[in-house]
């Protein structure tokens, strides 16, 4: 079931918490680069940009090994997730 939530914090370039969430969410299917890697920075800014502050519709498929939920998210009817894959493939 897809809930609203409010972002409050973007970790990396796919992984952010919410204001009614324990642990982070992290985007289905997108594998950006880890803190001190090439192109971590630049990916967190691009998620930071596009969900900082939104409202998202958060779509839980699944839970990772760290307890996190790995979901589809919409904001303003659009895939975070696919905007985030555009954007990593450059």
């Amino acid at each position: 079931m897809a809930r609203k939530e409010k972002v409050t914090k973007v970790i990396d370039g796919d992984t952010f918490e919410t204001a009614s969430r324990k642990n982070p969410v992290r985007l289905a299917n997108v594998d950006a680069p880890e803190k001190g890697q090439r192109g971590a920075a630049k990916a967190t800014e691009a998620l930071r940009k596009l969900i900082q502050g939104e409202g998202v519709i958060i779509d839980t498929i699944g839970r990772d090994r760290y307890g996190r939920s790995v979901a589809n998210v919409k904001v303003g009817g659009k895939s975070v997730n696919k905007a985030m894959r555009g954007k990593l493939k450059k």
